[in-house]
């Protein structure tokens, strides 16, 4: 697993962040009424939940944005997209090689062309005019 993907795994793994992430994936959200909100189901301070906050925007999760004196946070999707694309990997670990192994199919076909024009007497661009006029 890279740092990143380590950080935001680690980042969800306390449950009062994953109800902030809760709270900002459905809209933007003050720090203050992300704190009211997370007060409501645990006893934390205001600078416990900026704690937090600041977990979550170290690893990825969430983007802060200045509107005056005001912090408004947002889920932020590159987090998001990182953290599926490992759990992906992880659901299907063969799907990693399926393009590099498409372009060795395409490698292999290039090379056929040579070899049949070199059996049948003709060039390469003579084959591979042939090969498109049969495709």
């Amino acid at each position: 697993m890279s740092g990143a993907a380590a950080r935001i795994f680690e980042a969800m793994g306390d449950p009062v962040r994953r109800h902030i992430l809760e709270l900002v994936a459905a809209d933007e959200q003050s720090a203050g009424a992300i704190v009211a909100a997370v007060q409501r189901h645990a006893p934390i301070s205001q600078p416990g939940v900026s704690q937090h906050l600041k977990v979550l925007r170290d690893a990825g999760l969430v983007s802060v944005r200045a509107e005056g004196t005001r912090r408004l946070y947002l889920l932020d999707r590159t987090g998001v997209d990182a953290a599926l694309l490992w759990l992906a990997r992880l659901a299907d670990p063969i799907e990693q090689f399926a393009q590099p192994l498409d372009a060795l199919a395409t490698e292999i076909a290039r090379g056929k062309r040579p070899r049949r024009a070199a059996k049948s007497g003709h060039s390469v661009e003579e084959a591979a005019g042939r090969d498109a006029r049969h495709a």
